[in-house]
């Protein structure tokens, strides 16, 4: 029983964390009301993503309140016609420049080398660059209120991150993670302030930087070899001295990562030994998620079963603290929360599943993304 309530305890503290980070320490950033005025990039690589660019591609020729804004959009070996659906979508609109990219020298992965192209190759004259990845569909006035934010928090790189779009029930059940992940462990205000490296989250799907600090850090040169670029990228910016934040992007664009579950498994086990490192981490960190999130419900059942309605009772408890936290976070960030929440073990439990079949396909050599080798 008393290991039960500390249980429970546990899990309000975190759900409150939620809470606080979701209400307090979020920023949400707002149309400006004034055009920006500074040059901006908007960097948009593409590998094979004919099915998936046109949406995006519109959104982004459809930005207002940036007259400075200029696109460039590069074709990494792209095999299904990605750069005719650009062309055709595009135009003779002067704002579009389409490259072909170059296939990734040794020591890089594909998607920071095609990163780094863009950023090297883009007008010198922008002093604000917008990286955005094809399955993002951004609002109108996106760019401008991304870009004034920068500003505004006095940050080198911003990270709004988009409205998860979760359609299947694989998507349920673990894209919330992602936002509920971050907001449940993730000290924001401190990560604004701290100057440590290893205090850091970025989402490369929507990700603002200013030129001179991406510069100054070394830019997707300083992590070349990496899977979780985005986040090794806020590291770089942070070491560099500058600071970084994260945003809730979900009233600027939207995201849908994955088609269907094998993308999505794939998607996952690519980069989730990345994520945590070390094994014994991952086994750690996975077992607190279990024990917190996922147990309190199948105890509440052996509670019942043995006759013990108070243990039972607290461990109910436990499990609906857990559910809150995700029922804060898909407020805060746009996602669904009924019924949704109610799931959130059956989410751990698959996350788990997806960190302990990246270390085994890792271990086997056998990760790859599009094609091309990860690690």
């Amino acid at each position: 029983m008393t290991a039960l309530a500390v249980l429970a305890v546990a899990v309000a503290v975190l759900t409150g964390h939620t809470l606080v980070n979701a209400t307090r320490w979020l920023r949400r950033p707002a149309v400006p009301r004034a055009d920006v005025t500074e040059p901006v990039a908007v960097l948009l690589p593409l590998r094979d993503e004919a099915t998936r660019v046109g949406p995006c591609l519109r959104a982004l020729l459809g930005q207002r309140g940036v007259p400075g804004l200029r696109i460039v959009v590069l074709d990494d070996g792209s095999t299904d016609g990605t750069a005719e659906v650009v062309r055709e979508i595009a135009g003779d609109d002067p704002r579009v420049t389409l490259l072909t990219g170059a296939p990734p020298p040794p020591g890089w992965l594909g998607k920071p080398y095609a990163c780094w192209q863009l950023a090297t190759r883009a007008d010198p004259a922008a002093t604000a660059l917008v990286f955005v990845d094809a399955d993002v569909v951004l609002a109108p006035d996106a760019v401008a209120a991304a870009v004034a934010e920068l500003r505004a928090a006095g940050v080198t790189l911003l990270s709004p991150y988009p409205r998860i779009v979760a359609a299947t029930v694989a998507d349920r059940l673990v894209q919330p993670l992602l936002q509920w992940l971050w907001l449940t462990f993730l000290p924001l205000r401190a990560m604004e302030r701290s100057r440590r490296p290893s205090l850091a989250a970025a989402g490369g799907q929507f990700l603002v930087v200013d030129r001179a600090g991406y510069l100054r850090a070394g830019g997707h040169a300083s992590v070349a070899d990496r899977v979780l670029e985005d986040i090794e990228l806020a590291r770089a910016v942070k070491r560099a001295g500058g600071r970084i934040s994260l945003v809730d992007g979900s009233r600027l664009a939207t995201c849908r990562m994955y088609a269907d579950w094998p993308q999505l498994r794939d998607g996952y086990t690519k980069s989730l030994w990345a994520t945590f490192g070390n094994p014994a981490a991952a086994a750690a960190v996975l077992t607190l998620l279990l024990l917190l999130y996922t147990a309190p419900p199948l105890l509440a059942v052996a509670a019942l079963a043995a006759g013990a309605v108070p243990a039972a009772l607290v461990a109910v408890v436990a499990y609906l603290l857990g559910a809150a936290g995700r029922v804060v976070t898909a407020r805060a960030t746009g996602g669904r929360w009924w019924p949704d929440a109610l799931t959130h073990p059956v989410s751990v439990v698959v996350l788990g599943w997806l960190t302990l079949r990246s270390y085994h396909l890792r271990k086997r050599r056998r990760l790859s993304w599009r094609g091309r080798p990860v690690s």
